[in-house]
């Protein structure tokens, strides 16, 4: 058989660990490694994408996205984030992933170095990877928020600084004077600081507080799929500082995607624009569960940081328990499937039902007798 040849760039990257999860395990198995909500996409985002196809709005729209969802994008973020766009800085992209690998394609040179949080969302080294980049690992405190003066330490020369709050895996949510130091410092160094701010909605005592509110050079990626349940559409958008950008993350987006699906630009419009009741009912739900299972967590003898955002728990479990829960149908992700520096944590997720949750603490607890 004939030897195929990829790029090495490509074959160095690991293969997501959490896609794997998606069909794991029996009849009797507990899925907590998966992070999509499970609720459904509310009614009238529903009915607005079945309203576009009737309506045979089905075509390419415009590279950057309809000027519809464009402007109503930049009245979400002047409401709820107290920041000023144009349309014109706008790009609406095929998800929040699509909008990170248009950043890293257009701003990242071969060896140029990447910060990113470690732990941290996999999919940051490995599109730093795949753009010719060199992800460097930024480490967390004991209490998993990242450490800010060793990040400043390796701030020197940077390309990138990822940030992300609330986290993906560990739950946190970093403070506005953190985000504030971060972003001021990566500024007047020449780092342009890219805010991965998906999970802004699932705070829990907190209060969100966006990257861009503290430098010049922010660029702030956002999704429609874990605020209205929608992960299947495919639909998110980049915020950028300057009108400049657009045309080289432009240039990425329209020859590998064109656009992103007329049909979800058409409910993303309904989501930003109509009623966010099931936002809140969401809220309130995932905060019961993260309660129950923290409480159930800690109830068994595990110590970590209560999550303070989106829906997961980073949890000190050791690996050999790791690797027995889920060979007895309990799926949870290991920790080093977002980085290095947490081999003996899995990421639990609670976007699940009640009832699932108390039987895996259930269960776990058998594990551990």
């Amino acid at each position: 058989m004939k030897e195929h040849r990829y790029a090495d760039r490509v074959v160095g990257v690991e293969m997501s660990g959490i896609r794997k999860l998606f069909d794991a395990g029996g009849p009797d198995t507990i899925n907590l490694g998966i992070g999509q909500p499970d609720f459904d996409t509310p009614d009238h985002i529903k009915m607005a994408a079945i309203a576009a196809i009737r309506e045979g709005r089905t075509g390419y729209t415009p590279n950057a996205g309809i000027p519809e969802l464009r402007e109503a994008i930049c009245g979400k973020l002047a409401r709820e984030n107290k920041l000023t766009y144009l349309p014109e800085q706008i790009l609406v992209t095929a998800g929040g992933s699509e909008a990170l690998h248009l950043v890293m394609e257009a701003l990242v040179n071969p060896g140029d170095r990447v910060l990113v949080p470690d732990p941290g969302f996999l999919s940051y080294p490995a599109l730093a990877v795949i753009a010719g980049g060199r992800p460097v690992s930024v480490a967390l405190d004991s209490t998993l928020h990242i450490d800010v003066e060793q990040a400043k330490e390796q701030m020197d020369g940077a390309r990138l600084l990822v940030l992300n709050s609330p986290s993906n895996p560990t739950g946190t949510v970093e403070s506005e004077e953190s985000i504030r130091a971060l972003v001021e410092y990566a500024n007047d160094r020449g780092v342009t600081v890219v805010s991965d701010e998906v999970y802004e909605h699932f705070i829990y005592e907190k209060k969100h507080v966006s990257a861009a509110r503290f430098g010049d050079d922010v660029i702030t990626v956002n999704a429609a799929s874990k605020t209205y349940a929608m992960t299947g559409w495919r639909v998110g958008y980049l915020a950028v500082p300057s009108e400049d950008y657009i045309p080289q993350l432009l240039k990425v987006h329209q020859y590998a995607q064109a656009c992103a699906t007329s049909i979800s630009q058409y409910a993303a419009l309904a989501a930003y624009t109509g009623d966010q009741t099931p936002v809140a009912r969401m809220r309130e739900e995932y905060r019961a569960r993260r309660d129950l299972l923290y409480e159930g967590l800690t109830g068994l003898g595990f110590d970590f940081p209560r999550p303070e955002g989106a829906f997961y728990m980073f949890v000190p479990m050791g690996q050999n328990l790791i690797q027995k829960a889920i060979a007895n149908g309990i799926i949870i992700v290991p920790g080093d499937a977002f980085g290095s520096r947490a081999p003996d944590y899995a990421r639990i997720s609670y976007a699940t039902s009640r009832q699932n949750l108390s039987r895996a603490i259930a269960r776990l607890g058998e594990l551990m007798r």
